[in-house]
C-alpha cells in the first residue's frame, strides 16, 4: 500500500477534509496520485446538498466497481455527507466500497491503513493542517450546525456546532504559514457562530484579532455566515483589522418572510436588508455575496418576485443561486410538497442568474482603470490569477515569478466573473526595467 486518491465534491469545508486526510495519508508515508486507476486506496468525498451533487457521487461508485473487483485488496472509502450515522443502506447498495465514514471521521481509514502498513497512525499523525500547502488555504474553525433550517441535510450528517479551542487554530494558521500559506479562509457551516459552544464563550470577532497578529499571514477571509450571528463585533473587526479582507458571505435564501419562515430562517428580508445597510455603513467598499433558493415548496411567483427585488435593489457582488433539491429527511421533505414543476424552478434559474449576471457586469465596469492589490494563486492558460481583498478574480500577464506575491494591477478589462489586468511596477523595480532596456 503505496499511493492514494481523493475525489471531492461538493463545499469548501468537504474541500478542507479531504486536504486535512490527504495530510494524515501523507504522514503515514503514502503518495498521492492524480488517478483513482493508480492509487491503492481510494477516497470519494461525497455532498449530498442537492441531487446534482448526489447524482454524481452515485456515478463515480457506480466507475469504482470494476476498480474494485479488478483488485480486491485496494481500499475504497465513501467519506462526507452521504454517509449518515447509519449504513446498512449503503452498505447494500454500494458492496464495492469498504468504509463508510461520516465527515471528518478520518479514524477507521487510518486505523486499516495502519494495519497493513504495521504502523500505529496515532503515534505517527500529527497536525491534519495540510502538509503541502497552496498559497491560500481553508482552515476549518467550527463544525455542524444547530440551526436546522427545513431544507438542509448538513445538521442530520456534521452534527451540533463544535467549536475548535481558538489556541489550537492559532497555532495552526502559524504552522501554515511557516509552509508558506499567505491567505487562511476559517471555514464553518455558521462561522460567525465560533465560539458560542466554548467555555470561555470567544467569537468570531477575537479569533479573527488573533490571527491579524500572526506575522508573515497576509490575509483573512471567512465563511459561510447566518445573518443571526452577524454580530457588530464581528462587522467592526472586518471593518479595523488590516489583514481581514472586505468580502462577506451572506445567505439570505429567499426575498419573501412567508418563505424565509416555511425555511426555518429566524429574520425578516426587513431585517437582512438593514443588516446588510450596516455592514456596508461600516465597512466601506465591501463587497458582498449571497445565496437564493428559487422554487422552494409553496413559492409563488410573487414571492419569488421578491426575491428578485431584493437581489436588484442590494446589488451583491455574488448570488449563489439554486433551484429547490427535495433532500430525504429534512423537515421540508417530511412536511412540504414540493410543489413548483422543475420547467418553472428551471425558469426563475435562469432569470435569476441573468439579473445577477447584468448587475455584476455593471459593478465591475465601475473598476476599469482602478489600482488593485492582488494575491497571486498561481497560473492559467499562460497568465498569473489572484484575487482582490473583495474577492474579484484577475488575471494578469508578468515575466516574473509572482506566485504568493501580492501585486499592484490596474485593471484594463472587466466581465462579469473575472478582469483582465497590467502589472503596476514599484519604483524601483520600475527603474531597473529602466536600466536594463537601456543596456546599463
Amino acid at each position: 500500500m503505496n499511493t492514494f486518491h481523493i475525489w471531492t465534491i461538493g463545499c469548501q469545508m468537504n474541500k478542507a477534509d479531504s486536504e486535512r486526510l490527504e495530510s494524515a495519508l501523507e504522514q503515514l508515508g503514502l503518495r498521492q496520485t492524480s488517478q483513482a486507476a493508480d492509487a491503492d486506496v481510494v477516497v470519494l468525498n461525497s455532498c449530498v446538498v442537492r441531487q446534482s451533487a448526489e447524482d454524481k457521487v452515485v456515478g463515480t461508485l457506480g466507475f469504482m466497481g470494476p476498480w474494485k473487483r479488478q483488485r480486491p485488496d485496494r481500499v475504497l472509502a465513501l467519506m462526507g455527507c452521504m454517509v449518515g450515522a447509519k449504513t446498512d443502506a449503503l452498505e447494500a447498495k454500494f458492496p464495492q466500497v469498504d468504509l463508510f465514514l461520516r465527515p471528518q471521521q478520518y479514524g477507521p481509514l487510518l486505523d486499516l491503513v495502519g494495519q497493513r502498513l504495521g504502523l500505529d497512525w496515532q503515534g505517527c499523525v500529527g497536525s491534519l493542517a495540510p502538509v503541502h500547502p497552496k498559497v491560500t488555504c481553508y482552515v476549518p474553525i467550527i463544525h455542524g450546525c444547530d440551526l436546522m433550517c427545513t431544507f438542509c441535510i448538513i445538521p442530520f450528517r456534521r452534527g451540533r456546532q463544535a467549536s475548535r479551542p481558538l489556541d489550537e487554530i492559532a497555532r495552526e494558521v502559524e504552522l501554515l504559514v511557516d509552509r508558506g500559506v499567505k491567505e487562511v479562509t476559517l471555514l464553518g457551516q455558521t462561522v460567525d457562530a465560533y465560539g458560542h459552544d466554548l467555555p470561555d464563550r470567544p467569537d468570531l470577532a477575537d479569533l479573527l484579532r488573533r490571527l491579524n497578529d500572526v506575522p508573515g499571514l497576509a490575509r483573512i477571509r471567512f465563511l459561510t455566515s447566518h445573518p443571526s450571528y452577524m454580530s457588530q463585533r464581528i462587522i467592526r473587526a472586518v471593518a479595523d483589522l488590516p489583514k481581514v479582507c472586505e468580502h462577506i458571505n451572506l445567505p439570505v435564501q429567499a426575498g419573501d418572510d412567508d418563505v424565509l419562515q416555511r425555511m426555518r430562517r429566524p429574520y425578516s428580508q426587513a431585517q437582512y436588508r438593514e443588516l446588510v445597510g450596516s455592514i456596508r455603513e461600516a465597512v466601506p467598499g465591501v463587497s458582498m455575496s449571497t445565496d437564493i433558493i428559487v422554487g422552494f415548496p409553496g413559492e409563488s411567483e410573487a414571492q419569488y418576485r421578491r426575491s428578485l427585488e431584493l437581489v436588484a435593489e442590494l446589488r451583491f457582488d455574488k448570488v449563489h443561486c439554486a433551484a429547490y433539491s427535495t433532500r430525504p429527511g429534512t423537515a421540508a421533505a417530511r412536511n412540504l410538497e414540493d410543489d413548483v414543476s422543475p420547467e418553472e424552478k428551471s425558469r426563475r434559474l435562469h432569470e435569476m442568474d441573468q439579473l445577477q449576471e447584468g448587475i455584476l457586469g455593471e459593478i465591475n465596469a465601475t473598476l476599469v482603470g482602478q489600482d488593485v492589490e492582488v494575491l497571486v494563486e498561481g497560473r492559467k492558460k499562460g497568465k498569473w490569477h489572484g484575487r482582490t481583498r473583495t474577492d474579484k478574480l484577475v488575471f494578469f500577464d508578468d515575466p516574473a515569478d509572482r506566485l504568493g506575491q501580492l501585486v499592484n494591477v490596474t485593471i484594463q478589462r472587466a466581465s462579469p466573473w473575472s478582469f483582465q489586468a497590467s502589472v503596476v511596477l514599484p519604483r524601483t523595480e520600475s527603474r531597473s526595467v529602466a536600466s536594463a532596456s537601456l543596456g546599463a
